[in-house]
């Protein structure tokens, strides 16, 4: 699946004040064996968690093809899955399991419990090596690596303050500190090394818990490695070797209380796998055509276009007219996005203005904080680059800064190539040091029809102090 970098982790980060970074912690104890766990630091609740992950899955579940519910494959994954979460640790978050059909060897994990594991890796593995990867998935909940990374990389981006802290608090105010896109991000679904040590020793401890032989897990990723040639299969791109990966999860077994395991499958596996064997999964190719025909949440260009008159957004730092067809994402004390019906859906920005403010390091020019602000984006989207110069406009009497920029859009084509995206910066003071800005953004083939209203919404604005 083609995942999309956007500009909403970055723009929407509220100005947060931190005592400290705890970092997370796997000990054994040495008198049970057991792995006891101790998620990191995290600016989210598991509530929030669990709110971003069912919005994450909503998109999931209209991009990919999945195996029906009703299938015999997904009933066996849905029991063995609650079965292993039934001995997750921590918090008791709602899991879900679902089978993609894709034949690619993979599965990942949303926050808050959504898992999903493609048919290919079904067909590969064996009910041990299935419960493995599945108890693996679990653990990067449990142990809450996606909030996690995403905390990190708040307190990486402090400086871009939304004008002295306007985003709110509490569920509605962190999701938009992040953004609709935070829940398929690549934050969420490409792991750091430590975090998948942690799943490792996290997920052995479940798999024996639940019956399983833990081992398995560590030889079926040993194995998965040998076979894969240059890349390897799709799991190990998300989920990289720690280092001494068998190695280190067999030392932590081997503390584990003896206990005798199945040497077989069940028949309850060996049922559904004769049913998953027959059936034929989706190359990614045909994923990636599946998803652009339903639709991935990015508006059809027929229905982008401002109609009818204006309405009036009153924000506590500013005031803006926008199209009557448009919707407002936010609310007058938060950072806010002005969008077609279905211009942001699901993870990604195609088409909208995105109203944000940022507080510099230090006192200094207005070119200067512009500056620091692109530089800012190039930091969270590399493949952001200037597509002109510099530019002092006036905006009902207020000096401005102005650049057009270029970037890759979340749309495809039908084939599957990116499409050229043009966004356009614009950067107001405001009188207690802060800036205020706004992109403007849209595919580069659109932006003809969506420039005059951009600029009518631009001549629009009214700074507060």
């Amino acid at each position: 699946m083609r995942l999309h970098r956007t500009f909403l982790s970055l723009l929407l980060c509220a100005c947060i004040t931190f005592s400290g970074c705890a970092s997370r912690t796997i000990t054994q104890d040495p008198a049970s064996g057991r792995i006891v766990s101790q998620p990191g630091f995290n600016q989210f609740t598991p509530e929030q968690e669990v709110q971003l992950g069912r919005e994450a899955a909503q998109q999931v579940m209209r991009e990919m093809p999945l195996v029906p519910e009703s299938s015999p494959v997904s009933k066996y994954v849905q029991q063995l899955g609650q079965k292993l979460a039934a001995q997750a640790p921590g918090f008791k978050y709602p899991y879900t399991f679902r089978v993609v059909n894709q034949e690619d060897i993979n599965a990942f994990a949303l926050p808050g419990g959504p898992i999903f594991i493609n048919l290919g890796l079904i067909q590969r593995a064996d009910e041990a090596e299935l419960a493995g990867v599945m108890a693996h998935e679990i653990s990067h909940v449990v142990q809450r690596h996606a909030t996690n990374q995403a905390s990190k990389q708040m307190i990486a981006q402090l400086p871009l303050a939304v004008l002295g802290g306007l985003v709110g608090q509490g569920v509605g105010g962190q999701l938009a500190q992040l953004g609709a896109s935070f829940g398929l991000s690549s934050l969420f679904l490409k792991y750091s090394r430590d975090a998948e040590s942690e799943a490792d020793l996290v997920g052995a401890q479940i798999m024996y818990d639940a019956g399983f032989n833990p081992y398995a897990m560590a030889e079926f990723f040993q194995v998965l490695e040998k076979e894969g040639g240059s890349r390897g299969p799709e799991f190990l791109q998300s989920h990289p070797n720690p280092g001494n990966r068998a190695e280190n999860v067999s030392q932590a077994i081997s503390k584990f209380p003896k206990k005798q395991y199945a040497r077989q499958d069940s028949a309850a596996y060996r049922n559904m796998k004769e049913v998953a064997s027959s059936m034929k999964a989706m190359s990614a190719k045909e994923v990636a055509q599946y998803a652009q025909r339903h639709g991935g949440g990015a508006a059809q260009q027929g229905s982008i276009a401002p109609a009818g008159g204006l309405q009036r957004l009153d924000h506590s730092a500013f005031s803006m007219s926008y199209p009557s067809n448009w919707q407002v994402a936010g609310d007058q004390n938060s950072a806010v996005l002005i969008a077609p019906q279905g211009g942001a859906q699901g993870g990604a920005i195609a088409y909208g203005v995105l109203i944000s403010g940022y507080r510099p390091q230090q006192a200094q020019s207005l070119d200067q904080a512009t500056q620091e602000l692109y530089q800012m984006l190039r930091q969270s989207n590399p493949e952001i680059s200037p597509a002109g110069n510099l530019q002092s406009i006036n905006i009902n009497g207020v000096p401005a800064r102005s650049v057009r920029l270029r970037s890759r859009s979340p749309l495809t084509t039908q084939d599957g190539r990116a499409v050229p995206e043009t966004d356009w910066l614009v950067a107001v003071p405001r009188q207690d040091g802060t800036v205020l800005y706004m992109i403007f953004i849209s595919p580069e083939q659109q932006w003809d029809q969506l420039a005059p209203a951009y600029e009518q919404m631009l001549q629009s604005l009214q700074v507060r102090s």
